[in-house]
């Protein structure tokens, strides 16, 4: 498979993901003991999740993969108890969601990969030629803000108040030498689509939609997160799943190393496997 290939139907995949999630219905039904529900983005998530699904199967249970494009509906539909498990998050916006939802009652099952974020622009090829008061669009979500504004930090275009990381809002810079202008209010899987209309001066997207707008982050981004980045994608449950038997097998394939090379050679190390 190409990294940067297009999905044939993948909208109107999503779109019916979406809708379902939203409207429930038996389909929708979390699982049996040995069948697990799982949510999931198109990519790189739901891919990695096929290609384990045969050898999950072989040990007597059952996948059965939801896939949703947006960030929202998969923790909907885990509280919901539409679905057993979720994997599309990382722990801040685990934790951010649950501070907001206090009906959410979450437990992390196992940290599987890293997504670096990155930077794209079709107007310069370095984070150095941006100019004075380049505008830098990001997502929306709140939950990325302080991994952003870190990376960019990282790369000596701003500088955060002391102590702020994960936590980091645009108001924490304290120093913007080249007065970057933020907009924060694209949603995340728009984002792409900003790019590809040349909107703003860069644009900071997350690798898995990247991927699935046909864009190659090793190659296309101007600036790629450090693959040392914190923020690593989770098999999520509700509280007291996460050490179901189907809930860990699942977890354990997708730790086994034949799996991890498997997802470095597909993904050219734009996703990078974790074994926590």
């Amino acid at each position: 498979m190409k990294l940067w290939k297009k999905f044939v139907g993948t909208a109107a995949v999503s779109v019916l993901a979406i809708s379902l999630a939203a409207c429930g219905g038996e389909e929708e039904s979390a699982g049996d003991d040995k069948t697990l529900v799982i949510g999931a983005s198109n990519v790189p998530h739901a891919e990695i999740l096929e290609h384990v699904k045969k050898e999950y199967e072989a040990k007597g249970y059952k996948l059965e993969i939801k896939k949703f494009q947006d960030y929202v509906l998969p923790n909907k539909a885990l509280a919901d108890e539409e679905i057993d498990a979720n994997y599309f998050q990382h722990q801040p916006y685990l934790d951010s969601q649950m501070a907001e939802n206090k009906s959410y009652k979450f437990a992390k099952a196992g940290g599987i990969h890293i997504e670096p974020i990155g930077v794209y622009s079709k107007k310069y090829k370095s984070l150095a030629e941006l100019p004075e008061g380049a505008q830098i669009l990001m997502s929306s979500s709140v939950a990325d803000h302080g991994r952003i504004l870190t990376l960019l930090q990282n790369e000596g275009l701003i500088k955060l108040a002391d102590g702020k990381t994960t936590d980091a809002q645009v108001k924490d810079i304290v120093e913007n030498p080249k007065n970057l202008k933020f907009k924060a209010d694209i949603e995340a899987s728009l984002l792409p689509q900003a790019y590809k209309n040349d909107e703003g001066d860069a644009v900071l997207i997350n690798t898995n939609y990247a991927i699935d707008n046909g864009l190659n982050p090793l190659k296309d981004a101007i600036a790629l997160e450090d693959k040392d980045s914190p923020y690593v994608n989770l098999i999520v449950t509700r509280k007291g799943d996460e050490d179901e038997k189907k809930v860990k097998a699942l977890v354990d394939i997708l730790h086994e190393k034949k799996n991890q090379d498997w997802i470095l050679e597909e993904y050219k190390g734009a996703v990078v496997p974790v074994s926590e």
